[in-house]
């Protein structure tokens, strides 16, 4: 900027898709409350049939979420923070009352012709599993602020602002736990003990409120996991289906101390 302000830009031509993903992030994040780790929107600017959203610039890594670093618990602390209290109404306007992850499952495919090569653990509770994912696109509606995209590639540690949540084109409502379970496996990745992560799904108050939900959303995320790791790679994605392969593992950890 002329002022010397570093920012933020995502632009697009006005005819492709991208354009319609930053407007609705632009109106996420316009709406949100003061109180949420997010940056700043700056502003909407449109020239020679381009729209650009401008938002404040963060300054630093992404958060590092091991064991021996302190922000997976500055993270949890957000969660249970921004998740304590219904979202605000224009929040609430601005995204879908129906989240994306509604539509999550994997476990019903592969009850029905079970792979040779699926984890004995996986293979062993095959049924409950499939059971369990079958009862959460009824649990899937909610009222509380849901990021839905939450990893660490998502977050920035900033030098002022400490753990923030950036790219917020799939928020929408939903029950409290959604991000605090999808960010669980993401923190086994990162070599926490799934015993301890277990423990601290069970008694966060985003996910300790509600254990049924909290487990339904957990096994239909991790099938889903599952079920894409088998398919081919995508074009420009070589190690997605490898990511999900191990993320489908750390799931398939927690998931074993819920099923007991």
């Amino acid at each position: 900027m002329d002022s010397g302000r570093r920012v933020f830009v995502k632009a697009a031509p006005d005819d492709d898709p991208l354009t319609a993903a930053n407007l609705h992030e632009a109106a996420v994040l316009d709406a949100l409350p003061p109180s949420a780790p997010a940056p700043d929107l700056l502003g909407i600017h449109r020239a020679a049939d381009w729209t650009a959203v401008v938002i404040a610039h963060l300054d630093g890594p992404h958060p590092d979420l091991s064991a021996a670093s302190g922000d997976a618990k500055q993270t949890w602390d957000l969660l249970a923070k921004l998740t304590s209290s219904p979202a605000p109404a224009p929040y609430t306007a601005a995204v879908s009352a129906v989240p994306s992850t509604a539509s999550l499952h994997g476990w019903d495919e592969l009850a029905a012709d079970p792979p040779d090569d699926l984890a004995p653990a996986a293979r062993v509770h095959l049924p409950q599993l499939a059971e369990l994912e079958a009862t959460w696109p009824a649990l899937a509606c909610g009222t509380r602020i849901v990021h839905g995209d939450l990893r660490a590639d998502n977050m920035v540690r900033d030098h002022d602002r400490g753990v923030t949540f950036v790219d917020w084109a799939h928020a929408t409502t939903g029950p409290a736990c959604i991000d605090a379970a999808s960010l669980a496996p993401q923190l086994v990745l990162a070599g926490h003990a799934p015993a301890d992560i277990a423990r601290l799904l069970r008694d966060h108050p985003a996910t300790a409120s509600s254990p049924d939900t909290t487990t339904a959303f957990l096994a239909a995320l991790t099938g889903h996991w599952h079920r894409n790791a088998r398919r081919p790679s995508p074009p420009g994605a070589p190690g997605l289906r490898a990511y999900q392969r191990r993320a489908a593992a750390a799931g398939l950890a927690l998931l074993g101390y819920r099923l007991r």
